[in-house]
């Protein structure tokens, strides 16, 4: 009698967590709904889209206390025009260093700390990767930035 008690007791703590978690989750600011309704978007594809993988990931220190604490590591994809691979594939380099450089201005600002998963803080990373890409490939060229993965290895 004392293992069901036991065992009802712990499945009744785990249920309480999953409900508190769930009943007292951040609100999403209001700011952040208008910010997805005018995402630039502006390019409409004149051809079929497709999905161009980066290859590799991206790895982007973060810096405290004059040191490396953590490391983020991204993957990213990106919307394109079906016939443009040949044009990212021949500019990869100047794309990933555009790409990279917003990632580590996102980081020395503050962008990967804390709730950096939040709907504003990757809405704000993805509109400077588009901003970024689109200078470094063209406007017709990029549509969208996926972030396909994301980690924050260390502290």
């Amino acid at each position: 009698m004392g293992k069901i008690i036991a065992v009802f007791l712990i499945l009744l703590g785990i249920g309480g967590g999953v409900f508190a978690g769930l009943t007292l989750r951040p609100v999403p600011e209001a700011e952040a709904e208008p910010e997805l309704a005018s995402a630039p978007m502006t390019n409409l594809p004149t051809g079929s889209l497709d999905v161009f993988e980066l290859p590799g990931q991206f790895m982007v220190p973060l810096i405290a206390d004059s040191g490396v604490h953590s490391i983020m590591v991204l993957s990213l994809a990106l919307e394109i025009d079906a016939a443009e691979h040949d044009h990212i594939r021949g500019n990869l380099p100047r794309l990933r260093d555009a790409l990279l450089q917003v990632m580590f201005d996102h980081a020395n600002t503050g962008g990967f700390d804390g709730m950096f998963t939040a709907q504003t803080s990757l809405g704000q990373l993805r509109r400077s990767l588009l901003e970024a890409g689109q200078q470094a490939l063209g406007r017709d060229s990029l549509h969208r930035v996926l972030i396909t993965e994301i980690l924050r290895s260390g502290g």
